[in-house]
């Protein structure tokens, strides 16, 4: 147990009162996640049509809001970071990079040696010059922001969080935002996610973008202790109601849009619960080690377990031919192949990540929970 505190433990005994639960939401988000992968992957062992296809097509819809979750953990602690206290561009730049890369890159590689081990999958265009800038595309983190197929499948993401850490200093900077009111920041990026939201619903576009700004008045929100906080069971039905709302049948960018803000509402809801109202049983929960240490190495687990995943299905299918199985298989997949998957994703963390991304020490003047703005 020892070693494993040594390794996967970043609250650093916890001081920060908000830093415990926000490690379990990341946990939580990451496993939404894994549930887009694994109701994908484990379609063929399923009975096309069938009520229990249909539940795995419901998770795999209702896993992609794990996404916007770590937007909203990101625009939190990104932002707060920066308001705390001034940084130069540059340096800040520089740690996100060392904070995405190191990891990234590792996976990187071995996402193009698959792509020569298995060409029929690959992603990569034949042609040399194509080839090439494809790479350099993916290198860049280009894929997400703009309409270009990501190598990895899901560092469509790291677009978004690249495009909030270049915009956000700009705008500190730029409207002078540590010498304002909070009320006078909080009106004015109220009003640019309702720009955002409105622009998708009519035209389509980046409305994910909103989640971000949803940290951002988190912060805030925590900052003046104002509004009240919900209850844990008030946030634990925004949370369901949110998450079942990605279900709606409403097609287009307007009813994308619908569902992004009804999750803006609710991830708020629940992160301002986890964060304030600590002694309450839902900041417990998420508190709890486990889940933490599953949020800890998040990042890791991000960007590995889709690969992960592929492979155990792979050799299950030589071991156990498609056909139609029940719940009880499905449950016991899920399981086994979740187990699987966190074996060589805590390895790059602990062996990649740990090392050459996360600061050893956290800054003696960071604010409350953004000593690791991860």
């Amino acid at each position: 147990m020892e070693w494993l505190q040594q390794r996967f433990e970043l609250s650093r005994g916890g001081g920060d009162h908000n830093v415990r639960p926000m490690e379990g939401l990341r946990g939580f988000a990451v496993f939404l996640v894994f549930l887009v992968h694994y109701a994908t992957l484990v379609s063929p062992w399923i009975a096309q049509p069938s009520a229990l296809f249909n539940v795995a097509t419901a998770l795999h819809t209702i896993g992609n809001a794990g996404v916007d979750l770590f937007f909203v953990l990101s625009g939190y602690l990104i932002y707060g970071s920066l308001m705390a206290r001034p940084q130069p561009f540059l340096r800040f730049m520089t740690r996100r990079i060392q904070r995405i890369y190191p990891a990234f890159i590792v996976v990187f590689v071995l996402y193009l040696a698959m792509s020569f081990v298995f060409p029929q999958q690959s992603k990569i265009p034949s042609a040399p010059g194509a080839a090439v800038t494809y790479v350099l595309q993916n290198l860049l983190l280009l894929p997400g922001i703009f309409p270009i197929e990501p190598i990895i499948t899901v560092a469509w993401s790291l677009s978004y969080e690249m495009f909030y850490y270049l915009a956000i200093p700009v705008l500190i900077g730029a409207f002078s935002l540590r010498q304002r009111s909070s009320r006078w920041r909080v009106t004015c990026f109220s009003l640019l996610a309702a720009a955002i939201a409105g622009y998708s619903a009519l035209f389509g576009g980046h409305v994910r973008l909103i989640m971000f700004i949803a940290g951002i008045l988190l912060y805030e929100a925590m900052a003046t202790g104002t509004p009240s906080a919900p209850s844990s069971a008030v946030s634990v039905l925004a949370l369901v109601f949110g998450l079942l709302a990605t279900l709606l049948p409403i097609a287009g960018p307007a009813g994308f849009t619908l569902k992004m803000c009804i999750l803006f509402v609710a991830f708020s809801a629940l992160c301002y619960t986890c964060f304030r109202r600590t002694d309450d049983w839902l900041p417990r929960l998420a508190s709890w080690t486990p889940l933490r240490w599953l949020g800890n190495m998040s990042y890791s687990y991000y960007l590995l377990h889709g690969l992960a995943l592929k492979a155990g299905f792979m050799a299950l299918g030589k071991l156990l031919p498609t056909a139609s199985h029940g719940a009880l298989f499905f449950i016991l997949m899920l399981v086994v192949m979740f187990a699987f998957t966190l074996i060589p994703t805590a390895l790059l963390f602990i062996a990649v990540e740990r090392p050459y991304s996360l600061t050893p020490k956290p800054s003696r003047t960071a604010p409350t929970g953004l000593a690791q703005a991860r």
